[in-house]
């Protein structure tokens, strides 16, 4: 398999396990890119982006990369709060008043932002397409009643997550949370990143290749088992009831691609995601472009809920709109993927496997994308064993599958 791309000597052992994720580990395309101190010290790609034409992964080639895009929208939420517009500890009323029906007023913007809010589904079934109507699903979640006393637990918000967020940020800013994100983040970077893909990228982008349950020693998580059997749950809810959207090829399809979902649907490459928590990792700012004053990475990278996930099942831990480390790996092989970092570092995975993150520590950024999903809902075998190799160079130490950096 033809790797493209640079790497430097020190970090020699990242483009080795990318290279072993292709030959041992069943990856058909990918892209990673870190940079350490604001520089770029790894950026990669290889592999084949269409199966069915035999098109190479370029560096052009960008890729849906699912709940990464949470990290975005969550940025975006940041970048207002940074500079006085929003209050993440306000009631979500302040800036959207109709969010008071059914109980909610009491609800906190910190809460949508934790996965608190007790909205991770919607209960009305929502009619094809509906998720390419922003306005039609906000209106939706305004209503809806809690599935919990917000505040009480936290629970992943998978798919509603973008809209709850997103039409704070709209109502404070006045701009969408693409034309937003697009203002304040990808565009004064030069990111290849975006809620809401131009007609003219859509050559580029590398389609999803699915999980296929049907193949031997795919083993699905508690997630989709629970949708599959207990077709009242919260998690058959949220992988169900969004339009259609969750129904295979949907996903990567041009309405899909150009709408504006800042939970699940962003589309770039390691370089745009890595490229975002760049700034993240140097105390809020790179190359003259400031995203939010140094005292707001405590907010974005301290933890503030951990423990039993009340909509996955599992463990899980989150800052106000990040992922943290956890480590799963004593559970059941079909739920054993966590996400294994050191504590410092703040960021997301996307559904199947690709992953996002700053440490302000050791002031690294990195991007890791590619279209073959992965079974689990977090980080697999592919992606970790690329930050495993990071950290090595770095010269952490590993214990109980967590990084620890030695001095």
């Amino acid at each position: 398999m033809s790797i493209q791309g640079t790497c430097t000597p020190q970090f020699a052992e990242v483009r080795t396990e990318f290279e072993r994720n292709f030959a041992e580990r069943g990856e058909v395309g990918a892209s990673v890119h870190v940079t350490l101190d604001g520089e770029p010290v790894v950026d990669l790609w290889g592999g084949i982006a269409d199966p069915s034409t035999g098109q190479p992964w370029s560096e052009e080639t960008i890729v849906h990369v699912w709940s990464c895009t949470k990290a975005a929208t969550s940025l975006c939420a940041h970048i207002l709060a940074s500079r006085g517009e929003l209050d993440l500890n306000a009631p979500v009323v302040k800036y959207w008043p109709k969010y008071a029906a059914e109980g909610k007023d009491t609800t906190l913007v910190r809460h949508v932002l934790s996965h608190q809010a007790g909205l991770p589904a919607l209960t009305d079934w929502l009619p094809a397409g509906a998720f390419y109507d922003w306005d039609l699903v906000t209106s939706a979640l305004a209503a809806q009643k809690p599935l919990w006393e917000p505040g009480t637990r936290h629970g992943y918000h998978g798919l509603t997550f973008g809209f709850l967020v997103g039409e704070i940020i709209r109502r404070v800013s006045g701009l969408s949370l693409g034309q937003f994100f697009e203002k304040e983040i990808s565009g004064p970077l030069g990111l290849d990143f975006w809620m809401g893909l131009p007609d003219d990228l859509e050559p580029h982008v590398a389609h999803t290749i699915p999980v296929d349950p049907t193949q031997p020693g795919i083993l699905l998580p508690s997630l989709f088992l629970t949708a599959m059997t207990q077709p009242d749950s919260m998690p058959a809810l949220m992988l169900l009831n969004n339009g259609g959207y969750m129904t295979p090829g949907e996903s990567d399809s041009r309405a899909a691609h150009s709408a504006e979902m800042g939970a699940i649907g962003g589309i770039s490459n390691a370089r745009g995601l890595a490229g975002m928590y760049r700034p993240l990792a140097l105390g809020g700012a790179y190359n003259g472009v400031r995203l939010v004053d140094e005292s707001q990475i405590p907010q974005m990278s301290n933890t503030v809920v951990s423990g039993l996930d009340a909509v996955v099942g599992v463990p899980s831990r989150f800052a106000l709109g990040f992922q943290k480390q956890v480590d799963n790996s004593y559970l059941p092989a079909n739920d054993a993927e966590g996400l294994q970092m050191p504590e410092d570092a703040f960021g997301h995975t996307g559904m199947g496997g690709s992953l996002g993150f700053a440490d302000p520590r050791a002031r690294i950024s990195f991007g890791y994308t590619m279209n073959r999903q992965g079974p689990g809902l977090a980080l697999n075998a592919r992606g970790q064993s690329l930050v495993d190799a990071l950290y090595r160079a770095l010269g952490y130490r590993q214990s109980h599958d967590t990084w620890f950096a030695c001095a």
